[in-house]
């Protein structure tokens, strides 16, 4: 591990901006001239659209213009479209699904865009909003999964039959049928991964402006800025060239704000068609209306064992709600099934997934995105199967754990594992977690009419992905005549801490105080492409470009200094900041080597002038972080209040850079798989489609005091993938929290003859599975 001294107590380096409210956020910037956009949206989960009558809004003050679809179609403005190259049970491709900028003829999910106000204040347009008349005529709703694929149910598109979008199977079906029917025992599950709110602390914003050149900057809270200048040049078939994307300081995303959307492209065309600068800016309420979901997928699993509970076969059918539009945002689930074959030797996986359609906001990546599906699958089955059999459910995990010396190891689903040391995580954690005395912790509680429940997870997750196709990332540093380094990463922290870690890395490889570097991120003029946030891959991909530009800075820092110091590149030695001649006392400085090079570079603008190094990083494959998570709740069953005692986690990320920004990742991370364990859940009327759960009134977000102190412990087993050795943090919490907490509670539950209960495990449902169970006697 490496970590700089006094670290801990200086604390991250962004963090003192912030603090003092010196954070450059997107709500920040108002440049003159300012109009703001507000959008007016169905109050129909689905209907068909007639008449749009904009014209008292239109007259109302400080209104500039009132769009609807017709308005955008005379200027020739496509919808959003993504190709899926996948089937449908049929045979036929995936259906096209274009999502308009304004919904034309048919509103397909509660709060669809159907006009745009342009207003010279925000109160303005809202005023003119509620102004504007839509003749609807609502149609019959569906809003889940299995609903959706009853005869009878509403379509959703036409050209989808049973809406059905897609059907995606992978594995031996045959061999896991046979092993299942042949076996000596076969637990049994049919469960639902709740749909949730992504909820990041700032919601979705984006500002848009005329800049010199005939270019339009925009400004963004985004995770990855290049994504949306790609999307704005293919969607408007404008010069990539032509769009300045930056995000600056970002409040949070979690997945949810990758991608281009529906609100981003229509602020960049009223920029560039109005010439004036444009800002559309979520409040949460209609952040709730308007951000993509997540999960909501329900499962069925079967898990055959034989007689001395090895694992024989595994069998899953996933049936996602992906929606109402389809996309590449979709595939979630697809690319991360591979997680359901966990850390244990399953010979036999047979896998198969439906992506379906509802009249719902659409699903897209929340962190995790697919992970923890895949982990709460094997997991659940496993304490299910253990409780079935009467054998201790961490025994059972043993006995059947992918052992450190087989590996690479491929599993029975997708996945081919490097490195890990599954026995050591569990082991561990259970001595921190002191299982051994849970026996008596469980009987104090007893002893006080309370119910107590420990549960295990052993999380693995693909990290640097997605596994079928590994994505690169790139650098850039500049030493500048003044002594300062400036770093340019296509990596996007929006909350993660990469401008201490980045910063605090080439500084200790350099030699030099970590306030001479100078961190950039988030611009598209900086780098031409950049990966962004997701997928876990900011060490392990982006960090380790970083890493491989600042040996490029040092290898032509040495070239050059031979060349200045008139001697062979191999004599010249590196450290504290200066080149020096090996044996002698002939040396020149970072600063001054930098002059050197911009002395040459008179064609290159002033703040690109110095010593420079760039890399290019595309891993050759995935990494899988891991680890082992134990949960200990206790149970009110007069009111059925879950409290969560103590939670311990380990985890294998590999190489740690930084304890404490892995703490906070993996910290975090627990916390929103808590929250969805205990309380979050999106719901929607399901005969209306209308949104149920609307505001922090009716969606239970976690609050501080339901989460417990969290004892996190490291186990580095470093991957070969990269020179960093790093796995990945960024999912691991979330991925192990979600299936160790519903663990936990069943666990607790159990004695009463309470099976298993679907989450949220919010203290009604508790309370009715207790005396659901207790009236069954």
């Amino acid at each position: 591990m490496t970590e700089t001294p006094g670290r801990q107590a200086r604390g991250r380096r962004e963090d003192a901006r912030l603090l003092r409210g010196e954070g450059a956020f997107t709500a920040d910037y108002a440049p003159p001239g300012l109009l703001h956009l507000v959008f007016v949206r169905s109050p129909y989960a689905h209907a068909r659209v007639g008449a749009i009558d904009t014209a008292v809004a239109a007259g109302l003050p400080g209104i500039v213009a009132v769009w609807t679809a017709a308005d955008l179609a005379r200027d020739g403005l496509p919808a959003l479209t993504a190709a899926v190259d996948l089937k449908r049970p049929d045979g036929s491709p995936a259906p096209s699904t274009p999502r308009p900028l304004l919904a034309a003829g048919t509103v397909r999910h509660i709060g669809e865009p159907v006009a745009l106000v342009i207003a010279e204040s925000v109160q303005a347009g809202v005023d003119a909003a509620e102004q504007v008349a839509v003749d609807y005529d609502a149609l019959p709703a569906t809003t889940t999964a299995r609903g959706a694929q009853e005869p009878g149910a509403p379509a959703i598109w036409d050209q989808a039959p049973g809406n059905i979008a897609f059907r995606w199977q992978h594995g031996d079906r045959d061999g896991v049928a046979k092993a299942i029917a042949g076996a000596a025992h076969v637990t049994r599950l049919s469960y639902g991964i709740s749909r949730v709110a992504a909820a990041p602390m700032e919601p979705r914003l984006t500002l848009a402006e005329p800049v010199a050149g005939g270019r339009i900057q925009l400004l963004a809270s985004t995770q990855n800025p290049y994504q949306i200048r790609d999307g704005l040049a293919k969607l408007f078939n404008h010069p990539p060239a032509s769009i300045r994307v930056v995000a600056r300081d970002v409040g949070g995303s979690f997945g949810m704000k990758a991608g281009l959307s529906r609100e981003e492209a229509l602020v960049y065309w009223t920029a560039r068609k109005l010439g004036r600068p444009a800002r559309w800016m979520s409040d949460r309420s209609e952040a709730f209306l308007s951000d993509d979901q997540a999960r909501d997928v329900q499962f069925e699993a079967t898990l055959a064992l034989d007689a001395q509970g090895i694992f024989q076969a595994l069998q899953v059918r996933y049936d996602v709600n992906i929606g109402a539009y389809l996309s590449g945002r979709s595939m979630g689930p697809i690319t991360n099934i591979g997680g359901v074959a966990g850390v244990y030797r399953t010979p036999l996986i047979a896998a198969e997934v439906y992506g379906v359609l509802t009249n719902t906001l659409p699903t897209s990546p929340y962190r995790g995105a697919g992970r923890p599906d895949a982990t709460f699958v094997i997991e659940r089955l496993i304490d299910l199967a253990a409780r079935e059999l009467g054998v201790d459910p961490i025994d059972l995990r043993r006995r059947n754990l992918i052992p450190a010396e087989v590996m690479p190891y491929k599993t029975g689903l997708l996945f081919e594992y490097d490195c890990g040391d599954f026995r050591a995580n569990m082991d561990l954690a259970a001595k921190n977690a002191d299982v051994a005395g849970f026996p008596a912790r469980k009987a104090a509680s007893e002893a006080r009419g309370q119910l107590r429940g420990l549960g295990i997870c052993n999380p693995i997750e693909v990290a640097g992905g997605p596994y079928n196709k590994v994505g690169p990332d790139q650098a850039r540093l500049v030493v500048r005549t003044d002594g300062t380094v400036h770093l340019y990463t296509g990596a996007m922290s929006v909350g993660q801490g990469l401008e201490t870690a980045w910063a605090e890395m080439a500084a200790a490889r350099l030699g030099i105080p970590v306030d001479r570097l100078v961190y950039h991120q988030g611009d598209t003029d900086n780098l031409s492409t950049g990966r962004g946030s997701g997928g876990s891959a900011g060490l392990c991909v982006s960090g380790t470009a970083v890493a491989q530009a600042i040996e490029a800075t040092i290898e032509a820092g040495r070239t050059l200094a031979a060349n200045h110091l008139e001697t062979a590149v191999a004599d010249i030695e590196y450290g504290a900041g200066s080149f020096t001649v090996a044996g002698t006392d002939r040396s020149v400085s970072l600063a001054a080597l930098a002059q050197v090079a911009a002395d040459t570079q008179a064609d290159v603008r002033p703040s690109e002038q110095g010593l420079t190094g760039a890399a290019h990083f595309q891993p050759p494959r995935v990494t899988f972080p891991n680890g082992c998570h134990v949960c200990e709740v206790e149970v009110d069953p007069e009111t059925g209040a879950v409290a969560v005692q103590s939670y311990v986690v380990v985890e294998d990320i590999g190489r740690v850079l930084s304890r404490m920004l892995a703490h906070g990742q993996i910290h975090g991370g627990v916390a929103q798989g808590m929250g969805q364990a205990l309380g979050e859940q999106i719901r929607y009327d399901p005969e209306t489609g209308q949104l149920l759960t609307g505001s922090f009134m009716d969606y239970a977000m976690p609050r501080a005091s339901d989460i417990p102190p969290i004892s996190i412990e490291m186990r580095e087993v470093p991957t070969k993938v990269n020179a960093l050795g790093a796995k990945g943090v960024g999912e691991a919490g979330t991925v192990g929290a979600l299936a160790a907490t519903i663990n936990a509670i069943c666990d607790a539950l159990a004695p009463l003859g309470v099976r298993h209960l679907d989450m949220p495990a919010t203290p009604d449902r508790v309370w009715a599975a207790i005396q659901a169970a207790r009236n069954s006697r």
